[in-house]
């Protein structure tokens, strides 16, 4: 799905509006990132003033932690250095997965002239369903209905001998996605168990 404003031709207020309910915010990996930075460099900030009036380290000596990582890495085990990085590697990973991916949220956008229109997968799930399920003339329980950001995938278990045409499945579902404007419309996929379910 596109995270494009819903409303073409909408104030640009309304288009931030509606990227900022398409998107999670970034703001407390962030905080949290720059509260740890600032208390480390504050920290050897502190340090740095107790060396030069020579008092002795709070928490720890600047010049023996400067030899300690000059050192390395003499004197450290290889598989505690081998885990330290590995820990180090995926931790740099995740933010910069952060920081460049969009962090879409299972939301969708409905195009509207006057309003901007957000929905939760959810709910284009549940409509998807209703329309598969008559559609496929089968209960409820038998229709499983996943959104995903370009798929409609629709898993149906057909009552025991009871044939489900799964191109008018498709064909309902398309009709519902396109009725409700959600756009781009995502590929849909209709999957037929094989094995039929006893006295639905």
């Amino acid at each position: 799905m596109s995270a494009d404003p819903a409303s073409r031709g909408a104030p640009a207020s309304t288009g931030r509006l509606v990227r900022r309910e398409l998107h999670s915010s970034r703001a407390l990996p962030s905080v949290v990132v720059a509260v740890l930075l600032i208390a480390g460099c504050l920290l050897l900030l502190f340090e740095s003033v107790l060396k030069a009036v020579g008092d002795e380290p709070f928490l720890l000596d600047v010049e023996e932690a400067a030899a300690w990582l000059g050192a390395l890495p003499g004197g450290v085990p290889g598989s505690l250095l081998g885990a330290a990085s590995f820990l180090l590697l995926v931790l740099g990973a995740l933010l910069l997965l952060l920081a460049l991916l969009p962090g879409r949220r299972a939301r969708y956008t409905i195009p509207n002239g006057r309003a901007a229109v957000v929905v939760d997968a959810e709910v284009v799930a549940s409509s998807l369903a209703r329309r598969a399920r008559v559609a496929a003339g089968v209960a409820p329980e038998q229709v499983l209905v996943t959104v995903g950001r370009s798929l409609v995938t629709v898993q149906i278990r057909p009552t025991s001998g009871v044939r489900v045409d799964a191109d008018a499945v498709r064909a309902a579902v398309a009709d519902d996605l396109r009725r409700s404007s959600v756009e781009p419309g995502p590929r849909i996929t209709v999957v037929v168990a094989e094995a039929g379910v006893i006295g639905q």
